[in-house]
């Protein structure tokens, strides 16, 4: 029985050694694509050819030097991306979705007014690095004597004075871009 078992493994390590070496090519590996250099053959070498990400590859995360850089695989402007993170970054984002622009943080209490506490939404827009590629929405509640949240009402300075600083911290990441 243990010599039928032996035999059948090394009839089948046989076979799979000679389907292995039936998909090679006789003289080694021979470059079987041979065609102009054109979009539809491009140098896989070139930085800057086209990809299915539209663009240089650079392109793909945001750091191109035209104005009109992409977000790429994002789907959004990746300066306006990494900036709503980083100026709310003392916050908790509880949903990301970099495909559809939309950060939602969690309830933030200030560590000074434990009563007290916000919610901030920030849309990015744009695939472009502008002033309204960016929308924030921001909820702040107060408890009352019960224990409950209370809703307030938001002073439309602060939302934009918000979508400011992420636009200020977009600005300063594009520029230490391309200053270096």
């Amino acid at each position: 029985m243990q010599t039928i078992r032996q035999g059948r493994t090394a009839v089948f390590t046989v076979l799979a050694a000679i389907g292995l070496a039936a998909c090679g090519t006789p003289g080694g590996i021979a470059d079987t694509v041979d065609c102009p250099q054109d979009r539809h053959c491009p140098d896989i070498n070139d930085p800057d050819r086209e990809t299915i990400f539209a663009g240089p590859l650079l392109n793909q995360f945001g750091f191109a030097d035209s104005q009109e850089a992409s977000g790429g695989e994002l789907g959004v402007n990746a300066m306006l991306w990494r900036a709503s993170l980083d100026t709310l970054a003392f916050m908790t984002p509880s949903q990301v979705d970099p495909v559809g622009g939309v950060i939602i943080y969690d309830w933030y209490s200030p560590p000074q007014s434990p009563d007290e506490r916000f919610k901030v939404v920030v849309y990015v827009l744009d695939t472009k690095l502008r002033a309204n590629g960016i929308t924030v929405t921001l909820a702040h509640q107060l408890r009352d004597d019960q224990g409950r949240w209370v809703e307030q009402i938001i002073d439309p300075t602060t939302i934009t004075a918000l979508e400011d600083a992420i636009l200020t911290r977009a600005r300063q990441f594009r520029i230490a871009y391309l200053g270096q």
